[in-house]
C-alpha cells in the first residue's frame, strides 16, 4: 500500500510540473505573438455580443469577455488568456479521463500525448478560437460518457452523469457545431452495445437538455434566414463534385501533423490492436472511445475526397483517440512507452521553437527569389502572426502626418472588402486611433461585418477612408470602393521590417469625400 501511494504521488507531482511548464510556455507565446486572422475577428464577437454569429456560435465571445474582464484589457495576452487557462484545465481533465479509463499511468501518458498535440497545445491552448471552449466541453462530455453509458440506467450516479453529458454536449455545440458528433457517438454506442439505454427516460431528457442549451443558435438563425447553417452546409456540400485525391491527401497530411506524427501512429497501432482483440483496455470503455472519436474523423475524411477541408475539423476525434493510445502505452514496457512519449513531446518542442523563431526572425526564406514588390512575403504563413502591430504604428504616423498637412479632414474610417485582413487592421490600426472600421461587399466576403457596420453607424456621405493592404495578401481597392469617393489621393508604401530585413510592405490608400454609399448586405 505504501509503494502504491508513493507512485500515485509521483505521478501527480509530474502532472503538476507538466501543467505548470505548459502554462508558462503557452502564456509566453500568447503574450508575444500577434493575433492571427481568426483571432482578431473573434474579438469582434466579444465586442458586439449576440445569440450567435455568421461563422460560429457564441461561446468564444463569452470566453474572451470573461478573461479580458469584459474587454477592459484588450492586449494579445488577455484576449488569449482563456485559451491558456482552459488548456491547463484540459490537461487535468485528460489525466482524470485516462484514470477513469484504466489507471493513473494511463492518465499520465494521455496527458503527455495531449501536450504533444500541436492542435491541443497551440491551436486550442494558445490561440483564442471556438476550438478552445469546445475542447473543454468535449472532454467534460467524454468523461460523463465513460461514466454513464456502460452502466445500468438508474444504477449509482449514471442518471446524473447522463444528464451532465447532455449539458456539457450542449455547451460544446454552442462553442462549435462539430460537438454534435458527441451525440452521434453516443447514439452509435447505445444502438450497437447498450440498447437498454433506449428504455431510459434519462437518455431522452439528456437530449432535451442539449437541445435547450443549443437554442441560442436556432433563435439567431431563425432571425437571420438560417445563414450560418447555409454557410457551413455549403462548405461540405459534395453534390456535383468529383473525387479529388489532392484534397484527400492534404487532409490526411494535415491530420498527421496537427495531431503530432507520433500520436497519429500510436493511435493507428492502438485502434488496430483493440479491434484485433488485444486486451490492453476494458472492452466497453474501448468501444466508448471509438464511438466518440471515430465518427467526426470518418465524416470529414469522406468530405475531403470531394472538397477541401481543414484538418482541425477532425481534431476532437483524434483528441479522443489519444486515450486508447495511452492505454496501449500503459501495457508495453515502461522504457518503450517513455521513448514514444519523449519523442512526441520533443517533436512538439521542436515545432514550437522553430515556429516561434520563424515568426520573430523569418530565418527560413519561404519566398524564394521575389521580383514584384506586391509579392513580398506572400508565401510566408508566419507573417500571419507578425508585423500587424508594427504596421499599425506606422499607419498611426501616416495619419498624424496627414492631419498636420490638412489632409483627410473630418470623419475618417478604415474601409475593407474582406473580413480578413480588415479585422487585423481593425484591431492593430483603427482601434488604437479610435477609428471605425467598416466593410463593403457581399456577405460571403465580409461575414459578421454586415452586422458590425450597422452597429458602428454605417456609411454616410462626406466620410474619408483609408484602405490598407499588405503584400502577404495584396488586394488593391477595386471599383466598388473607388467609385464611391470624390477623390483618391496618393498611396503610401511602407516597409515592415523583421530581423533588419523587409518582411512585407503595407500600402495605405487614401479616399476623400464619400459621395455614394457602398454596397452592404441588408442583413
Amino acid at each position: 500500500m505504501q509503494v502504491k501511494d508513493t507512485k500515485r504521488l509521483d505521478i501527480h507531482t509530474k502532472l503538476r510540473i507538466l501543467i505548470t511548464i505548459s502554462f508558462v510556455v503557452r502564456l509566453f507565446i500568447a503574450a508575444t505573438v500577434n493575433l492571427g486572422n481568426d483571432e482578431v475577428y473573434y474579438r469582434l464577437y466579444a465586442l458586439y455580443p449576440d445569440w450567435s454569429y455568421f461563422d460560429h456560435p457564441l461561446m468564444v465571445a463569452w470566453v474572451i469577455r470573461l478573461f479580458s474582464l469584459n474587454l477592459l484589457f484588450q492586449s494579445e495576452l488577455f484576449l488569449r488568456l482563456g485559451s491558456v487557462v482552459i488548456g491547463s484545465i484540459n490537461l487535468w481533465l485528460v489525466f482524470l479521463i485516462g484514470k477513469t479509463l484504466k489507471d493513473e499511468r494511463t492518465g499520465w501518458y494521455a496527458a503527455l500525448l495531449y501536450t504533444a498535440s500541436v492542435y491541443a497545445f497551440v491551436i486550442m491552448g494558445v490561440f483564442i478560437l471556438p476550438d478552445t471552449p469546445q475542447g473543454l466541453f468535449w472532454l467534460l462530455s467524454l468523461r460523463m460518457f465513460l461514466k454513464a453509458l456502460p452502466a445500468e440506467p438508474g444504477k449509482g450516479s449514471s442518471n446524473k452523469q447522463m444528464l451532465l453529458f447532455g449539458l456539457f454536449t450542449g455547451l460544446g455545440i454552442i462553442s462549435k457545431y462539430t460537438s454534435v458528433f458527441l451525440w452521434l457517438g453516443a447514439g452509435l454506442y447505445v444502438l450497437l452495445f447498450n440498447r437498454k439505454r433506449l428504455l431510459s427516460k434519462t437518455l431522452y431528457l439528456s437530449v432535451l437538455i442539449t437541445a435547450v442549451v443549443s437554442l441560442p443558435i436556432l433563435i439567431w438563425n431563425m432571425e437571420n434566414n438560417f445563414i450560418s447553417f447555409t454557410f457551413h452546409t455549403a462548405r461540405v456540400d459534395v453534390a456535383g463534385y468529383r473525387i479529388n485525391i489532392n484534397t484527400f491527401f492534404r487532409e490526411i497530411a494535415g491530420e498527421f501533423f496537427y495531431n503530432n506524427p507520433v500520436n497519429f501512429i500510436l493511435i493507428l497501432i492502438a485502434v488496430a490492436g483493440f479491434l484485433k482483440g488485444k486486451k490492453f483496455i476494458d472492452k466497453e470503455k474501448g468501444r466508448i472511445i471509438l464511438s466518440a472519436g471515430i465518427p467526426v474523423i470518418v465524416v470529414f475524411i469522406i468530405f475531403s475526397l470531394f472538397r477541401a477541408t481543414l484538418p482541425h475539423w477532425t481534431a476532437p476525434g483524434y483528441t479522443t483517440l489519444i486515450f486508447i493510445a495511452a492505454a496501449y502505452l500503459s501495457e508495453i514496457q515502461p522504457e518503450k512507452a517513455k521513448i514514444w512519449t519523449n519523442v512526441a513531446v520533443g517533436l512538439l518542442a521542436l515545432v514550437i521553437t522553430v515556429g516561434y523563431i520563424q515568426i520573430k526572425t523569418g530565418f527560413i526564406n519561404l519566398n524564394g527569389e521575389e521580383t514584384a514588390i506586391t509579392k513580398t512575403g506572400s508565401n510566408d504563413p508566419s507573417l500571419d502572426l507578425y508585423g500587424f502591430d508594427l504596421a499599425g504604428e506606422k499607419f498611426a504616423a501616416v495619419v498624424k502626418q496627414d492631419s498636420t498637412k490638412g489632409l483627410m479632414q473630418g470623419e475618417t474610417i478604415v474601409i475593407g472588402t474582406k473580413w480578413f485582413p480588415l479585422a487585423n487592421y481593425d484591431y492593430y490600426a483603427a482601434y488604437p486611433l479610435g477609428m471605425k472600421a467598416l466593410a463593403t461587399g457581399p456577405l460571403q466576403d465580409i461575414h459578421e461585418y454586415a452586422r458590425i457596420n450597422r452597429l458602428r453607424g454605417g456609411f454616410h456621405t462626406g466620410m474619408n477612408a483609408y484602405y490598407l493592404t499588405d503584400t502577404r495578401y495584396f488586394r488593391p481597392p477595386g471599383r466598388q470602393i473607388r467609385s464611391c469617393f470624390e477623390k483618391e489621393l496618393r498611396t503610401d508604401t511602407i516597409p515592415v521590417y523583421r530581423n533588419d530585413k523587409i518582411a512585407k510592405y503595407l500600402f495605405v490608400y487614401r479616399f476623400e469625400n464619400l459621395t455614394k454609399i457602398p454596397s452592404v448586405p441588408e442583413k
